[in-house]
């Protein structure tokens, strides 16, 4: 098992030991776990090309170390807990031999489809065990698996099977989230009728027992296939660098990145950090209440806490079903140890009111965690004081799908914490703050762009099919440096605050939209001409999105608008709708044609008294006009 810190003192030594000598510090921790070959040499790297390899010529399999592993000593320890969206129907466990057994079946199972090392199996599916079944079946027998979260729509689905050429969709028929049942396998069948040529199976989880489409020459029924197999499965030998999975994220551009994490670092790096980020002890009942179809639930609910022979909790809901106090009646009930959420669902739960927590019986935890965009000090004060106590350290970590696991954050309990502030870089991460040319930041009380200037284990590899697009994205702003895209300050104490996206990506909710992404969907309305997006602002998802629309020939109304979030919800999915629709006669342009999103993100942040120079512009007086429709 990896090595967990117990102290400022061990953090401090361990931090200066991975500077001084990372090959060797992350060579010690490889070796804690289980190769079928060990490797020959722990790093080779240059940010050039870029070509990052962890643990050369290892060969090992991940599940081996997820579960087989773990047989001897907790073989009948919960490995999953499963929290149904229902609160009144039954919860289900998986011990560690149970979920092997499992998961060889499901590995069985898509042997029986002819899927093998090398074939991409894409999810689409809600939090049901079954989805973390099948991601650790595809692992077993070497097929890279891709999660969609299901909630994108069937274009987005398609362009991503695509891309990733996937031999099998698996999904459910509906999916129970809150009061709805949504039909998923609807979803999955419209993606099929854009494109999706690559796919021969679809096979189906029976979540709910709805009504659905059916072709016996593709769709395959996962109780079908999967309950009748041996629960005997030789793992598939994998060398450190082969891929385990693909997981998109939007870009600035329309088409989303396949970012690639491959089997050996990921595996090192995500075991390392769940188990010194929550401080997990044997025993512990470990929440995560994030989508697998995110990096988060890959890192800290499927891989991450099973390496470290954890139980960890899945749930299929909502946090405000039945009603706003579901989190907290969870976490009572499971006696939960650690909880780990985004600041949207802390700061939706916030607005409605201080009761619903103080209904439930929180003592049980330890260690409270925030993921997907900084959190704001008001929503820290309050999950620190009405869900912690004051008694449960809040670790704010930092990081990207990119990075595989967390890069910054405190350690509950060992090193201190302050709001707004991600605060420390884990041992092994070299992060450093540059100014627009480059040029490192030594001291303290700055702001810049922040990089990173050494690799560590579980760095994005490639992004699947362009190595070139994962050479200009990350590797090209700043010579032999990983760019992150945020820009970040440093206070006088040596503490780091994210303060958020320098480029066109904006955080929604936690999730990650490309701006040309949203435009592009806007854009396919016949009646829009043109589109800008920026983001502002918003109360609850930290960042919400403002749409300004030039259109010719249309009425400039709520059925407009109604119509332009249907395209956007057709095209993308619901969280990419825009919350502001501004029509508008022109957009500010320069001479050359770029559209100056600068001038409209102040605009839609009410900032408009200070746009600075706009005598530059193509169009200045299209400012004024668009200032005084504003919708704010």
């Amino acid at each position: 098992m990896t090595t967990q810190i117990d102290s400022l003192e061990e953090y401090k030594k361990a931090y200066q030991e991975s500077v001084d000598n990372p090959e060797d510090f992350w060579k010690k921790q490889g070796e804690t776990f289980v190769w079928k070959k060990p490797f020959d040499q722990t790093l080779q790297w240059n940010f050039e090309e870029p070509n990052v390899k962890w643990y050369i010529n290892g060969k090992l399999n991940i599940t081996e170390n997820c579960l087989d592993r773990h047989i001897e000593k907790r073989g009948d320890q919960t490995a999953i807990l499963w929290e149904p969206n229902d609160p009144s129907a039954p919860i289900q466990k998986y011990s560690y031999r149970e979920l092997l057994s499992a998961v060889n079946k499901c590995a069985n199972g898509l042997k029986e489809r002819g899927i093998k090392k090398g074939d991409r199996v894409v999810f689409y599916m809600p939090m049901v065990p079954e989805l973390a079944i099948g991601v650790l079946a595809c692992a077993r027998i070497g097929a890279i698996h891709s999660v969609v979260f299901a909630g994108f729509s069937a274009q987005a689905l398609a362009d991503r099977v695509d891309d990733a050429q996937a031999k099998m969709i698996i999904c459910s028929d509906y999916n129970h989230r809150g009061s709805k049942n949504i039909p998923v396998k609807e979803v999955v069948d419209d993606a099929m009728d854009k494109s999706c040529n690559s796919v021969e199976t679809v096979l189906v989880h029976k979540n709910t027992h709805g009504e659905i489409n059916w072709s016996s020459e593709v769709d395959f029924w996962w109780h079908e296939l999967i309950d009748h197999q041996s629960s005997k499965c030789e793992a598939e030998e994998m060398d450190s660098e082969d891929i385990l999975f693909i997981l998109y994220t939007s870009g600035s551009t329309g088409k989303p990145k396949g970012v690639v994490h491959t089997c050996g670092g990921y595996m090192v790096y995500t075991c390392y950090s769940f188990r010194n980020v929550f401080q997990y002890k044997e025993g512990d009942v470990y929440w995560c209440t994030a989508d697998i179809g995110w990096i988060t639930g890959h890192s800290y609910i499927v891989y991450g806490p099973l390496l470290a022979g954890a139980t960890t909790m899945m749930f299929e809901g909502v946090p405000t079903y039945p009603d706003a106090g579901r989190f907290w009646e969870v976490c009572e009930k499971h006696k939960v140890n650690q909880f780990y959420t985004a600041p949207t669902a802390i700061r939706a739960l916030m607005a409605k009111g201080d009761q619903w927590p103080a209904k439930y019986d929180l003592s049980s935890i330890k260690v409270l965690g925030s993921v997907g965009e900084p959190i704001n000090e008001e929503a820290w004060n309050w999950y620190n004081d009405h869900i912690g106590k004051g008694n449960a350290p809040i670790v704010d970590t930092w990081w990207q799908t990119e990075t595989g696991g967390i890069l910054i954050t405190p350690l509950p309990g060992i090193t201190d914490t302050k709001p707004t502030y991600a605060s420390y870089p884990m041992p092994g991460v070299q992060p450093v703050l540059v100014d627009a040319d480059g040029n490192i930041k030594e001291e303290n009380d700055v702001e810049g762009l922040l990089c990173i200037k050494f690799p560590w284990p579980s760095i994005i590899r490639t992004t699947y099919g362009d190595h070139e697009r994962c050479k200009n994205v990350y590797f090209s702003t700043f010579k032999g440096m990983y760019f992150t895209g945020d820009g970040a300050r440093r206070d006088k104490e040596g503490r780091l605050r994210v303060i958020g996206r320098v480029d066109d990506v904006i955080n929604v909710s936690g999730h990650r939209m490309g701006t040309a992404e949203v435009e592009n969907a806007i854009n396919e309305h016949p009646s829009v001409v043109e589109s800008a997006v920026v983001g502002y602002p918003h109360d609850i998802k930290g960042q919400g999105i403002y749409a300004y629309v030039i259109s010719q020939n249309k009425e400039l109304d709520d059925t407009f608008r109604k119509e332009i979030l249907a395209m956007v919800t057709k095209e993308i999915g619901p969280i990419a709708k825009p919350d502001k629709i501004q029509f508008v006669s022109g957009l500010p342009k320069t001479r050359s044609g770029k559209i100056m999103r600068r001038i409209l993100r102040k605009i839609a942040s009410k900032d408009g008294n200070n746009l600075g120079d706009i005598s530059t512009l193509l169009n200045p007086d299209v400012v004024s006009e668009i200032l005084n429709g504003a919708l704010v």
